[in-house]
């Protein structure tokens, strides 16, 4: 199993660093434009291997893309980042170009290679992506759901103040401060809703810190997070690799879903080793399909922004 990471920054080193100490794959390259920064970090990394008992292999590639030839996964993380007080939408102009050049150069090399899009405003970043590539749908992931639930589980431990491994929630929708809708109704803690244990006041108080969970943590670091990305990343990639059948909530282009059509977003979706196997339709409220269309609104009018570009 070959994955490729494009993009050896932060998210992009943290990815490979998950991927390599989980031991699924056979060989990771790291490729960035920067002259020997993708051959530094991965010679880093490599040299953890002992001690954190791995076998993969990390390989650096400044900007050759022929060493990614083959690959059956590929993250694309590539893009500036947000600095603080930027948007996500304000990324547009910049980042999507180099998405569009980035899965050129990988489709060129691995004509059958699964795309997951970590670039941001991510949503627009994988519809691009869908309208360039040519590569079928199930091949084409946006990463962002996965972190967003995470971030959510983590608010929704903090609230009732148990493990993190006690609670369950999903964030669907667009993976923007504005966009994302963290399920509230559906959050439990074994099986219990967690409507039932803490008061509405505060489960909406974790609602409202989910989503700006990523702003929240630009405006502490100064540029945006990458542990819980990188995370999120590589449990995308080993359950596609692992063929684990896994459900994420992932940005994925809908074709009717949920009552929507020609938009990516996230979603509930089922990977495995084909991609996305099949998209989830969970039973939303007449309140929480409102919201999801009044996201999808929200990422439709970022998306013509892309016009020119496709």
């Amino acid at each position: 199993m070959k994955v490729t990471i494009v993009g050896a920054g932060a998210v992009g080193a943290s990815c490979a660093e998950y991927i390599a100490i989980k031991d699924f794959a056979s060989h990771i390259v790291l490729v960035d434009i920067k002259e020997g920064f993708a051959e530094g970090k991965a010679m880093d990394l490599m040299q953890t291997a002992s001690l954190n008992n791995f076998d993969t292999k990390v390989e650096g590639s400044t900007n050759d893309y022929s060493k990614t030839k083959n690959s059956d996964i590929a993250v694309i993380t590539s893009g500036i980042p947000r600095k603080p007080g930027m948007t996500r939408e304000e990324l547009i102009g910049i980042n999507a170009g180099i998405v569009k050049s980035v899965a050129e150069q990988l489709i060129k090399y691995s004509p059958e290679v699964i795309l997951i899009i970590v670039s941001n405003p991510m949503d627009t970043m994988t519809y691009l992506t869908h309208k360039v590539s040519g590569l079928q749908k199930n091949k084409i992931i946006g990463m962002g759901g996965a972190l967003d639930s995470a971030r959510f589980k983590y608010r929704l431990a903090e609230a009732i103040n148990c493990p993190i491994s006690d609670v369950d929630g999903i964030v669907i929708g667009g993976h923007s401060d504005t966009g994302m809708i963290p399920l509230t109704r559906l959050a439990t803690r074994n099986s219990i809703r967690i409507s039932d244990i803490i008061s509405d006041e505060r489960l909406n108080q974790v609602k409202e810190d989910t989503k700006v969970g990523g702003a929240t943590l630009t405006k502490l670091l100064g540029t945006s997070a990458w542990y819980a990305p990188g995370a999120a990343v590589s449990s995308l990639v080993q359950s596609i690799a692992c063929d684990q059948n896994k459900m994420f909530p992932c940005s994925a282009f809908l074709d009717g879903h949920y009552g929507l059509d020609d938009l990516c977003i996230g979603v509930p979706v089922i990977l495995g080793k084909n991609g996305i196997e099949r998209i989830v339709e969970i039973d939303l409220n007449p309140e929480e399909l409102d919201q999801l269309k009044k996201s999808a609104d929200g990422v439709k009018a970022t998306n013509s922004m892309l016009d020119n570009l496709i």
